[in-house]
């Protein structure tokens, strides 16, 4: 199987783009959103994996039986220990060739994303978890409650408010990551921008424009978490 980017319609076109910088950046708009719409569901699908196994990892962490919880530290301190770029060589060249399955670059960055970042949605969770009171917990089985039933409707609904804001800063840190999987041959937004800055010359404005984009969603990102804070505070929710 040949392994490949993003498939789909050409993203770049071949003719060079002459003029000014503003006409350049004009006429590879077409092509940059095309590529951002990548990096943009990159991002969703690999922040939503990574909470999903963050919450299982969380929850194995914070279990009793001993061998769980220490494999789930070992992860996480693995994971949190290395560069994101290391982890996805390690999906993209040896995953193929330990399991003789080849997958390509798209797949590879989306599994490696996951994995990654659920070693840091963990920890958010498990803090989260642990900022609940164990008076609720303890009150909540004394009524005969069991302790899935306790994790399920009376811990994960507070520490859900209390980990809101920083699974959603974490999120946006997420975004910039997805930066490095150009470095497999994906067609994202910066992948997108690094060919077209290439093969027309122009490299400061195509990179100027590359960090204003990142610039705006970041900022917007942060004024979402900002709200967020101040709609999920212990003041607000007394209200």
């Amino acid at each position: 199987r040949r392994r490949g980017g993003h498939r789909g319609r050409a993203l770049v076109p071949h003719p060079p783009v002459t003029g000014s910088s503003l006409q350049f950046i004009l006429r590879s708009l077409p092509f940059l959103l095309q590529g951002l719409r990548v990096t943009l569901v990159l991002t969703l699908l690999a922040g939503a994996g990574g909470i999903v196994c963050g919450v299982a990892l969380s929850l194995a962490r914070l279990s009793r039986v001993r061998p769980l919880a220490w494999l789930a530290f070992a992860y996480v301190s693995l994971f949190r220990s290395i560069p994101l770029l290391l982890a996805l060589f390690w999906i993209y060249l040896l995953v193929p060739m330990l399991t003789n399955y080849t997958m390509g670059a798209f797949e590879s960055a989306l599994i490696g994303l996951t994995l990654f970042e659920a070693a840091y949605y963990g920890e958010i969770v498990r803090a989260g978890i642990q900022a609940v009171p164990a008076g609720q917990s303890e009150a909540a089985l004394a009524t005969g409650m069991t302790g899935m039933q306790v994790m399920r409707c009376i811990v994960l609904p507070q520490a859900a408010r209390k980990m809101a804001p920083i699974l959603l800063s974490q999120s946006i840190l997420l975004f910039m990551d997805t930066s490095v999987v150009f470095v497999l041959g994906i067609r994202d937004f910066m992948g997108v921008a690094n060919i077209i800055a290439a093969r027309d010359a122009r490299v400061t404005p195509m990179y100027l424009l590359v960090a204003a984009v990142y610039f705006v969603v970041s900022l917007a990102g942060s004024q979402i978490v900002r709200t967020a804070q101040v709609r999920l505070s212990p003041t607000q929710l007394r209200v």
